[in-house]
């Protein structure tokens, strides 16, 4: 019996930002209810009308931007929204990763699905049709003040222009439509306009890092356990009756999920009272870890109600039994841009107290371990030269938590002249994101390491589960092969989540937020 397709249908409740990871990573298919097409039909109907009429509407029949007072014929309109993808389309750079370019693409229909952009049906159903037949327009991922270019390039597709990735190829946007039985689209009035504008691209970018920093919250607990029963530390600065007196929930979580993990450690028992405290790096996990799963917090809300929010300019907007054309500043991204900036402080802090356990675990005169975890100091440097790469990565993350939000700049003839910067708030806390991720993999390799140095296996079952696991993968490093090797496949293992999964048993707070499955 085959499988069922697995699929995300939007209805009249607004989706969450998981249902955006759920298609633009894990592949499942998109649709919308009866009710939903209605809504997008009967604002298309409103945009027909006024577009044949000849009282100026922004961006229906007239120019946009800085040409707003420009008056077109009706005629002309179709021109507009096919001169408009041409000329947004001017991204720079590497192309977004697939899953960015479907976060968009969903997160636009998500916009679309609320009923008040006027945009025709037809391309709605177009978007749908690309990511169900995994059809992924390449994409630029630099040159967006806040939004415009990444959904014009997306827009370029589905008019038969431009390049995609599909079937593993990159190939011209025709080619592709032709291969899947799709006719390029005839953009009509607004079309192109509801195409470039809007939030859309900033918030499903924003998706994706949500779901990464969830990751990252469980890993760092975990990790942090590890490098905490590695250097012996003192249990008590854990317990219930302090976390507690923090009132924070973050604080109670990671405070919850270091005591299941470390529970059961007989080596810890063995170090009790060695020392009256240790230093902060260790001490201050739940302090730390639990402030970054705070900003996690609010800027998963605040990302998720961009995404319920309709973002286009001008709106369709119901008033009484008629509709209003409204122009207004939705398409702001200042929401997003500033949970974007806000979360790279934290997933900055994150790296950071792991950098500096890292710098514990190989350093002699800060515990009882053979120097640089190697048995043969001198012939061997051992993982001395592992903690430089992860200071080099927390000096990056600290430049990228400088907030993009706060820049500013006068575009289009002075009528956008406050920008949110909110994609490359998203990207910037993309790249701090993988840098993290890296400094987590160094500090995994170092504990398990350590564990491996210590006599005899009485870790806790939560460490002991993480240590084997990576064990399974790669054996205790003994300098035979370039050390970048582990390291890299150390990161790899922190991009899956069987450990995590195994470990929810025992700690079930371990992810601020459950991810989507397989």
């Amino acid at each position: 019996m085959s499988e069922l397709p697995r699929c995300v249908e939007i209805g009249n409740t607004p989706p969450a930002w998981r249902e955006v990871v759920k298609v633009a990573r894990y592949q499942y298919r998109l649709s919308l209810s009866l009710p939903v097409w209605e809504k997008i039909s009967a604002a298309r109907q409103v945009v027909e009308k006024i577009a044949a009429s000849s009282v100026p509407h922004y961006g229906i029949n007239t120019g946009l931007g800085a040409l707003c007072d420009v008056v077109l014929a009706h005629d002309e309109l179709q021109r507009l929204s096919h001169h408009t993808l041409m000329s947004h389309a001017c991204g720079i750079g590497t192309p977004l990763r697939t899953e960015q370019v479907r976060a968009i693409m969903c997160s636009a229909v998500v916009n679309y699905s609320h009923g008040y952009s006027g945009i025709s049906p037809g391309v709605v159903e177009g978007l749908i049709r690309l990511l169900n037949e995994q059809v992924t327009p390449i994409v630029p991922s630099r040159g967006s003040v806040g939004y415009l270019t990444h959904m014009a390039h997306i827009g370029l597709v589905l008019i038969g222009h431009g390049d995609v990735e599909f079937r593993g190829q990159r190939i011209p946007a025709s080619q592709a439509l032709a291969a899947i039985g799709m006719l390029p689209l005839t953009l009509g009035p607004k079309d192109g306009l509801s195409l470039v504008n809007g939030t859309p691209a900033m918030t499903g970018l924003a998706c994706l890092t949500l779901d990464d920093t969830a990751r990252l919250a469980a890993w760092a607990d975990i990790v942090g356990a590890m490098s905490f029963e590695a250097l012996g530390g003192q249990l008590q600065a854990f317990m219930a009756e302090v976390t507690v007196l923090k009132r924070h929930p973050g604080v109670q979580q990671t405070g919850d999920n270091l005591r299941r993990l470390l529970e059961g450690s007989i080596h810890l028992a063995r170090h009790e009272g060695a020392r009256l405290q240790d230093a902060l790096s260790l001490r201050s996990m739940p302090q730390v870890h639990g402030a970054c799963r705070d900003q996690f917090d609010h800027a998963a809300r605040q990302i998720e109600k961009e995404l319920h929010s309709a973002t286009d300019n001008p709106l369709v907007v119901p008033v009484g039994d008629s509709y209003q054309i409204v122009s207004q500043a939705n398409p702001h991204g200042a929401s997003v841009a500033m949970a974007c900036d806000l979360l790279a402080i934290a997933v900055c802090e994150w790296s950071s107290i792991s950098e500096r356990r890292a710098y514990r675990l190989v350093t002699p005169q800060a515990n009882q371990l053979p120097p640089f975890l190697t048995t043969e100091g001198g012939v061997k440097s051992g993982m001395m030269i592992a903690h430089y790469s992860a200071a080099s990565l927390v000096a990056d993350n600290k430049r990228l938590a400088q907030p993009a939000v706060t820049d500013n700049f006068i575009t289009s003839g002075l009528q956008e002249d406050h920008l949110s910067l909110g994609e490359s708030a998203a990207l910037k806390l993309d790249q701090a994101l993988e840098n993290a991720f890296y400094v987590l993999a160094i500090e995994y390799l170092l504990a398990a390491q350590a564990f491996d140095l210590v006599d005899g296996e009485d870790f806790s079952p939560g460490t002991s589960l993480a240590w084997k696991s990576l064990r399974e993968a790669l054996p205790a490093y003994q300098e035979e092969h370039a050390l970048h090797l582990d390291i890299q496949a150390t990161y790899q293992r922190l991009q899956e989540t069987q450990v995590i999964d195994k470990l929810l048993s025992i700690a079930p707070n371990l992810l601020p937020s459950r991810q989507p499955s397989d």
